[in-house]
Order: C-alpha cells, then structure tokens, then sequence
C-alpha cells in the first residue's frame, strides 16, 4: 500500500512534469511526425494542444491512484495512457519509461488498494495481507533489470573509463559539481561502484542484516544519479523500491503517522471499532495463493523477461554498433552515438539522385537519434517514399552515413547502394544494409 502512494505520487510528478518543463510540447506537438516502435505508425500524437489533455489525464490518473480511488480504473487508465505515449515516439527513449510500462501493467493486477486507501474507506473487506506472489513478482522483476544492467557493463568501453568520461565530459560546467565529476579517481569509484550496486542491491535488501546498510547506499547512489544525470523519477522509484523489502512492522513504525492518520479517518466514516482497525493495520504477507493459475501466468512472464535482453546475442555483429536487440534489455548508460547522416532519392528511370532536405521534416532531437540509428533511418526512408508517392512520384532512398561509438573515429554505417524504400524490417535479424562492425 505504502509502494502505491509512492508509486501514484511520482506517476503524478512524471505527467504534470513533462507538461510544465516542455518536455510534451518538444517531443510530441512540435514535431511534424513521431519515430514510432516499428509496427505502431497508426499511434500517433493527438493533433493541436491535445497531449496535453493526454498527460494531464495520466497526471490526474496518478493522484487516483495514490490515493486509492477506483484504484483499478485509474491505474488501467494510466497503464493504457503510458503505454500508447511510450510507442508513438522513441526520440526521447529511455530504459525507464520502458520499465514504468512494465511495473504499470503489474500494478493493475496488484490488490494494492486493500488498505490506505480510498476504497479501502468505502469497502467492507478492508485487508492489510499482500499475497507472497505479489512479493515474488515485483522482487523479481525488479532484480531482473538490475542484474542485465550489471551485465552489460562488463564491457571494455565501460570499464576502461572511457564511457564514463563522455558522459561526465557534458556535466563539466554544472556548478561547483562539474570539475570534481572529470576527476579519475571519482570516475573510476562510478565505474566499479555502479557494477557492484547494479549486481548486489536486490541482494543486499534482501537480507535483513544488510538491508539498511544497503538502503542507505540506494539514497547516496540514486540521489546522485538524479543530480547529475537528470533522469526524471527513476531515482526516486527505485528509493522506493524499499518498500517492498523492509519488514511490516519497520513500515507500520516509520510510517504510523500515514496509517494512523487513515484509521482515523476509517473510524469517522464508518464507525470501526478502533481495536479490530489495529488489528488490521500493518501490511503483511500472506504465504496461500488462492488461484493456482497465478504462479504459472508468473512464471511465464518472468521467463520472457529473462529472455527478452538476451536475444541480441542471436543476432549478427554487436549491438553495440547495430543497436539490433538493444532496446528493452536494460542496457543503461553504456555508450554514446553520434551520427552524420545524409539522404538521398532517385526517381525511377532518371538514374540521377539528389540530397533530400531532411530538415524540413525533423526537429533538432529527432535529428540527433536519426544520425547514429538504423531503425530510425529505416523509418525515415519509408516516410520520404510515402511523401514522394502522394506527389506522385516513385523514388529510391539511399542513404550515406558515418557513425562514432564512444567516441571513436567515425566509421560508414549504413551500405550506401542500398535501396531503403524497399528493405523489410525485421526485429529478430540481423539487416544487411548494416555494415560490418568496425571493432
């Protein structure tokens, strides 16, 4: 109960947020078009001022559910709204937004809304015991990202320092933090610190004799992601990850002016005894599953999750420089790809090609992930032959590119005689119009 006010209150700041600092208006009114999830074109942004009706909905679907009022209602609504905001545009894709989907998902299925709630006052099968599938399930899931994040940085690029130093290149002018973050020491400290945190966190709260030391080092280590790297709530979600760790009755202690405070409330609107409302108070775990099918449907779902990073190894070349199978595999802040990019149409029959005026098409952002990112150049070549067929003209788009790779020398990426506009995706193969690593 504690994690869905925790979780409501954020989901709330994330929407309202990304009205009031731009983020919307950048991402999704200004552009022409959105660089979709492959296969979902048709989602698109509503036209004029209408994604900001869109995340105000989720903003006000977030306050419903920190509160617990119809609880189900508004967590599907909010599952629903993320969901679609999430696959109608990847120019501002991030780990976190994929992961917010995933645990909004859970969330709807979750009986988290038994107690502290707004139901919970209207509801005559108040309930303060959280099923142990409900405990395996989120535990589990959130594990699974942590470990494939430790995973993926067991590469050179990450551990000899060089990944970190961009990264930190760009923070040097934050005040008073900017030169102490380009010092090597500190840098190195990043390094291995973030591998051991990814690798022993879940653990390390996992076990009671550990689990404040290890909370205590999930403030300092969150914390200091969010300053210096501005990633949005993810930070403070996984602070509050903790709440599904620590023991029932650390939480009722901590938090007895949260729970107190509701059963006064619950005595005022519907007479409970206040013996029988102590009595129920203080969430704990309840060790039956009263449906058998659930620990079957967990498993699956954890499986695919297992799997699902994995699958890039199935795949030609590295992901590293094709990107193939990086998506939702919780490869976080590994590497930094810059681009340059130019494309080119031959009409049929003319043999002659000219450079197409990207410019008139994309914003400054989509530009930058357009430059370094096969999917995105896939697309963009399937949207300049559909322009040219309303002009009624038939075209060939090539395409001309040179990526870097944390911070290497430029290198040609895409197979310039290759004719997009006519090129299948695929996402579990290997393009061949990718050219070969050049590490």
């Amino acid at each position: 109960m504690l994690w869905r006010i925790a979780f409501g209150l954020l989901i709330t700041l994330e929407s309202f947020g990304a009205i009031l600092t731009g983020w919307v208006k950048e991402v999704l009114i200004e552009p022409r078009f959105t660089f979709t999830f492959i296969g979902f074109e048709w989602l698109q942004p509503l036209p004029g001022h209408g994604m900001y009706l869109y995340y105000g909905l989720m903003g006000v679907s977030g306050m419903a559910i920190m509160i617990g009022f119809r609880y189900r209602i508004s967590m599907i609504v909010f599952a629903l709204l993320w969901t679609g905001s999430y696959l109608m545009q990847k120019s501002a894709y991030n780990n976190h937004y994929y992961l917010l989907c995933l645990l909004s998902w859970i969330m709807v299925f979750l009986p988290a809304a038994k107690d502290l709630s707004w139901d919970a006052l209207k509801s005559k099968k108040r309930s303060n015991q959280m099923p142990y599938w409900v405990l395996i399930l989120m535990v589990s899931q959130i594990w699974i990202v942590f470990t494939y994040a430790t995973l993926a940085k067991l590469y050179p690029d990450w551990l000899d320092g060089s990944v970190i130093a961009l990264f930190m290149e760009g923070k040097k002018d934050y005040p008073i933090i900017g030169p102490w973050l380009q010092n090597q020491i500190l840098q190195k400290i990043l390094i291995w610190g973030g591998i051991f945190f990814d690798a022993l966190i879940v653990p390390g709260l996992l076990w009671r004799r550990t689990r404040m030391v290890a909370f205590i080092l999930s403030l300092v280590f969150h914390l200091f992601n969010s300053i210096v790297f501005q990633i949005g709530i993810f930070p403070y979600m996984s602070i509050a990850f903790a709440f599904l760790f620590f023991a029932p009755e650390v939480l009722r202690k901590n938090f007895s002016w949260v729970i107190n405070r509701f059963e006064d409330r619950l005595h005022s609107e519907n007479g409970v005894d206040a013996e029988k409302s102590s009595q129920l108070s203080g969430p704990t775990a309840k060790p039956s599953c009263e449906k058998h099918w659930i620990p079957a449907l967990i498993i699956c779902y954890l499986v695919v999750q297992i799997l699902l990073p994995l699958r890039h190894n199935l795949i030609q070349d590295s992901v590293l420089w094709t990107e193939e199978g990086h998506r939702m595999s919780w490869r976080m802040m590994l590497r930094a790809r810059k681009g340059i990019t130019s494309f080119y149409i031959m009409e049929h029959g003319t043999g002659v090609k000219s450079v197409y005026p990207l410019r008139e098409l994309v914003t400054q952002k989509q530009l930058k992930m357009l430059s370094a990112h096969p999917d995105f150049i896939w697309q963009m070549a399937q949207k300049i032959k559909a322009i040219e067929a309303a002009e009624g003209r038939e075209v060939a788009v090539y395409v001309r590119s040179r990526v870097s790779i944390n911070g290497r020398e430029y290198a040609p990426f895409i197979d310039p005689d290759v004719n997009l506009a006519e090129e299948p995706w695929d996402p579990w193969r290997h393009h061949r119009w990718i050219l070969p690593s050049p590490f």
